[in-house]
């Protein structure tokens, strides 16, 4: 069964010369700046990892559950905000909320440049999950209120580029900022670290506040006929989403809506792990192998794998727009990153090592932008934003829960095979979801609340 055509007007390649340009506008106007947003964001939400093997572990005097707790606890300030301030963001607007979100976080990220043992270390990654709450859902909600749904995939996927790229340049990045030890006023190179990437979170969430518009309508680089459009294209949507299973009552009864949100999880879960955990294991494997790197030089091994995951998210993306979704576009990175990341410690080198991990990379980028279109496609109105609230809530307590299990069943068995292993078995049970659910589907079309997008 192949994925329907949920294009609700001309395809990008027939549309019209006007909305070519309002689209391409908004792609080179909008795009960049919200992914640079989310860059500074995943960047300082996981500095934590680039900190613990090169200095603060040692200084904070942490073991590795604890390591593992501070780093998830953020979450858990993350998920308890993320409702109210998804409700804030409706009633002040996406700019201003946004904006305010940034400046927030970066002031909390900043205070960690003087964190000076572990209970203020939770205290501020807890206060961190506080400030940053709603910024994810909110970015894709102002990028929504901007492009009508047939150009939404590729806006996605531009924008979830940031990602992968944020370890990419961020790792390096945080290895160059940590190697500058005692340069500035005496501070240890961990927390220059924090210090360097928070700053620009708090530089940025100001530029929003004058450089983003809250609707079409108010952007002067746009011509009148491309704001007439591109209103004239998100009325009619929102118009015809009202009819379509409007209540958020439906979306929290859903069983496809909870499928979704524990396929959601396997993924995070292994996103997570891997984020905050891969500097500690290639501190580890260096050991083992007779290897010596700096600072830097583990900041680069750390970037390898994201660069062929932001090129593979690309293609597997244009993949799926192109042939129209299907179950494997989903299911087959899922088993991928099932296998290989439990296989990644059994590699007899470091450069074996990384290889296997950048399958594991790969394979988690290249499934997200893709199932990130499916809530919408069986969802709108009011349902839409609760499913999308409920599964990226459900996927946030993967990021509390990987890193803290992780550190905890390393503590136990003083490796970390079975804790990579219980990571592939997450993201196996994602595939397996993923698949059953569009077998359900299949076998009972007329109740199904997930399109065909999702059958093979």
């Amino acid at each position: 069964m192949s994925g329907v055509n949920v294009n609700r007007s001309a395809a990008p390649e027939t549309a019209s010369p006007v909305a070519r340009s309002a689209i391409r506008k908004v792609s080179v106007r909008l795009v960049p700046f919200v992914a640079l947003m989310f860059f500074i964001n995943y960047l300082d939400r996981t500095a934590i990892g680039f900190a613990a093997p090169n200095g603060m572990n040692g200084d904070l005097a942490l073991s590795a559950a604890q390591f593992g707790f501070a780093s998830g606890v953020f979450f858990i300030g993350y998920i308890l905000l993320e409702v109210p301030s998804n409700l804030a963001l409706h009633r002040f607007g996406a700019r201003k909320w946004l904006a305010r979100i940034m400046v927030s976080w970066g002031i909390v990220a900043l205070l960690f440049t003087w964190v000076q043992n572990f209970e203020q270390l939770v205290a501020l990654r807890f206060l961190l999950g506080v400030a940053e709450a709603g910024f994810f859902p909110g970015a894709i909600l102002f990028l929504s209120l901007w492009v009508p749904s047939q150009y939404r995939g590729r806006i996605l996927m531009l924008f979830y580029l940031a990602q992968p790229l944020t370890t990419v340049i961020g790792a390096p990045l945080a290895g160059a900022l940590i190697q500058q030890h005692g340069v500035f006023f005496g501070l240890e190179g961990w927390r220059f670290m924090f210090m360097g990437v928070a700053i620009p979170a708090i530089i940025v969430g100001l530029v929003a506040w004058f450089y983003l518009k809250d609707k079409p309508a108010d952007a002067k680089w746009l011509t009148p006929e491309e704001q007439t459009w591109l209103t004239g294209a998100l009325d009619a949507e929102f118009k015809e989403d009202t009819s379509k299973h409007p209540s958020v009552k439906h979306a929290f009864k859903s069983g496809r809506v909870w499928a979704l949100s524990f396929i959601y999880f396997g993924f995070i879960y292994g996103l997570y792990a891997l984020a905050f955990f891969l500097p500690t294991i290639i501190d580890g494997f260096q050991a083992a192998a007779g290897t010596e790197f700096d600072v830097f030089e583990k900041g680069l091994i750390t970037a390898i794998p994201y660069l062929p995951a932001a090129i593979a998210m690309y293609f597997w993306s244009r993949d799926a727009s192109k042939r129209g979704l299907k179950t494997w576009h989903i299911a087959l990175p899922a088993v991928l990153g099932a296998v290989s990341i439990p296989l990644a410690l059994l590699a007899a080198s470091p450069v074996t090592t990384i290889a296997v991990i950048t399958v594991t990379a790969c394979a988690i980028f290249a499934a997200l932008p893709n199932f990130w279109t499916l809530p919408t496609r069986f969802l709108t109105g009011a349902a839409a934003a609760a499913g999308v609230a409920l599964i990226n809530t459900v996927g946030n307590l993967a990021g509390f829960s990987a890193p803290y299990i992780t550190g905890a069943v390393h503590d136990w068995t003083g490796g970390y095979e079975l804790a990579m292993a219980v990571v592939g078995a997450f993201m196996l049970l994602s595939a397996v979801l993923m698949v059953a659910l569009a077998r359900r589907d299949k076998r009972a079309p007329a109740e199904a609340d997930l399109t065909e997008a999702t059958a093979s």
